[in-house]
């Protein structure tokens, strides 16, 4: 595959940085914005970069990495953050927790509560909660996932459908700059969807660093939830959001 030094370049910048924005590019090369846009458009139909909202990505920063190097991306913040999703439930509460693993950050700081009665589809959720004899889990049915233990499919939105619960605990594999709620997988997705349809208060729990990813899929938008826990939020658009339609926002890493 043929690209031209300039291209060539970016591609490189962006293996270095993770991301590439479009004016910075525009003054390094001394070019038109115009002129990185049409770069950036032609390197993503090649898949070499993946677009975002005034630039690109290198794929390596949005790519559904696998369940442990996810596990370990922001991990501290992702404690911070399940720690204070749960001190929003109180004992003897039902909820649902999703896939993910900040909603497995969230399971582990409940495990001192009592009375819980907790339904997932997320069978690494479901191992942790169960030798716990204050908490009832309930599994819900379907395809197992290999990569991460997530049930998805059909069977589990049917039997989320079951329930009416309390609280619905879930995470995004990415959040737009619009809100939009964003995952890889259209089965998981429509699991989710069940789960926040079904749930009297939706909390989303998400690090920062999905304000820098982006998926394919559409889960629903940031207006849905009640409550949206991070570490830290510095994108306006998303504080309008959530001021506008009276969602909590809470950031962990913000004193």
């Amino acid at each position: 595959m043929f690209l031209s030094p300039r291209r060539s370049l970016i591609i490189q910048m962006a293996k270095n940085n993770g991301r590439v924005l479009v004016e910075d590019l525009a003054a390094h090369f001394d070019v038109t914005p115009q002129t990185i846009r049409k770069d950036l458009n032609d390197l993503c139909e090649q898949r070499l970069l993946t677009r975002i909202h005034g630039g690109a990505l290198f794929p390596s920063g949005i790519e559904n990495m696998e369940y442990e190097a996810r596990r370990k991306i922001a991990a501290d913040e992702k404690e911070a953050i399940g720690t204070a999703a749960a001190r929003l439930i109180p004992d003897n509460a039902s909820l649902f927790i999703n896939i993910g693993t900040t909603t497995e950050a969230v399971s582990k700081a409940l495990l001192d509560h009592n009375g819980l009665m907790v339904i997932t589809n997320n069978i690494n959720v479901a191992n942790r909660m169960r030798v716990f004899p204050s908490i009832e889990v309930v599994i819900a049915g379907g395809v197992v996932r290999g990569s991460d233990g997530g049930i998805v499919g059909e069977a589990a939105v049917d039997f989320i459908r079951q329930f009416k619960v309390d609280y619905a605990v879930i995470g995004a594999s990415a959040i737009d700059h619009d809100g939009a709620l964003l995952d890889f997988d259209f089965r998981e997705v429509k699991v989710a969807q069940a789960i926040i349809a079904n749930a009297r208060h939706v909390i989303l729990v998400s690090d920062s660093t999905k304000f820098e990813r982006t998926a394919p899929v559409r889960i629903g938008h940031l207006s849905q939830v009640d409550i949206f826990i991070t570490d830290r939020c510095g994108i306006a658009s998303i504080k309008r959001i959530c001021q506008d339609n009276e969602v909590e926002l809470v950031e962990t890493g913000v004193e």
